[in-house]
């Protein structure tokens, strides 16, 4: 019987030494242009990845390779996903200084789009922020550059534009559909911007607070007098968060908290006791669990519009 054991034993062993290694996302790249044959897009985030998506339909293979439970803006790829983004037909990335781990590697200049390049003089600079922590991706800042562009509507569409621009190049053939595909996303962004340019005049009788200082350019384009905390949707609002919450109400009387996500039950009822109502404006930089950039941008503004009326 031992010995059955110990053959069974040396057996499984050989046989998983044989089991073949997972794929890296450069071979997955790799793979993925072989079977269609169509030129390969990596996208900075999720809302590139839906512009390029909707703008290009089937003539492009776009890939977004951060994983989902992770920021896009402080993620930092490993080196065979540096490797895929090396070996891509376009590279498509937000600027803003979005990509800290851009300024690390060497990427090919003639694949690489910055989709805030229109509006490059006119990003917003963050300075005396806080260093903080949330997630896998380990203690980071928001100082520098504010990087959450796509949420002014305006520059959304600016962005839209550029990956269209890109894109054109890249499958002259798909032109054609390429701009009718721009035009039709532009019109809907267009719709959201008119929609929040109209609520800006509500808005600005109240002062706000943020969970997270991500929604510069939101406040700048739509007249929000707007201050920020460092919260995440399920922090514990203990006694040091809630001091803190002080600190910004002792010279913003603010009603309403805007979240990144949807708040606890609980941290919604902590609030409510300190006359603080609750609202949330998805910035949407990673894969939502569900519907797509432009259904929630739409709750977005609904959900402001609903708060505010």
């Amino acid at each position: 019987m031992k010995m059955r054991s110990l053959l069974f034993t040396c057996l499984a062993i050989i046989l998983a030494g044989c089991k073949p290694a997972a794929e890296t996302p450069a071979e997955k790249v790799a793979e993925s242009a072989a079977k269609s044959g169509k030129p390969q897009v990596l996208v900075a985030n999720y809302p590139l990845q839906y512009f390029a998506q909707r703008i290009a339909g089937d003539a492009v293979e776009v890939r977004f390779l951060a994983p989902k439970n992770e920021d896009p803006a402080f993620w930092q790829p490993d080196e065979a996903t540096i490797t895929a983004f090396q070996k891509a037909d376009l590279i498509l990335m937000n600027g803003a200084t979005y990509s800290k781990w851009a300024d690390k590697v060497t990427l090919p200049e003639s694949k690489v789009v910055d989709t805030s390049a229109a509006f490059a003089n006119n990003l917003i600079e963050v300075r005396d922020a806080t260093t903080h922590s949330h997630g896998p991706g380990g203690e980071h800042s928001h100082n520098g550059t504010a990087f959450t562009t796509w949420i002014d509507f305006k520059q959304a569409s600016m962005q839209a534009q550029a990956v269209s621009d890109a894109l054109a190049k890249l499958v002259p053939a798909a032109k054609d559909d390429i701009s009718k595909n721009t035009e039709a996303l532009k019109d809907e962004l267009e719709v959201l911007d008119e929609r929040m340019s109209t609520l800006s005049r509500r808005l600005v009788q109240y002062p706000l607070v943020a969970s997270h200082p991500v929604y510069h350019y939101l406040a700048r384009r739509y007249g929000l007098n707007l201050k920020s905390v460092l919260w995440e949707p399920d922090t514990v609002l203990d006694g040091t968060a809630l001091g803190d919450l002080n600190v910004v109400l002792a010279g913003h009387r603010a009603r309403w908290m805007i979240w990144e996500g949807e708040p606890s039950k609980d941290n919604v009822e902590k609030l409510a006791a300190l006359g603080l109502r609750s609202v949330v404006f998805d910035p949407c930089g990673n894969v939502p669990a569900s519907g797509d950039f432009m259904s929630v941008m739409k709750a977005n503004v609904e959900a402001m519009e609903k708060a505010f009326q």
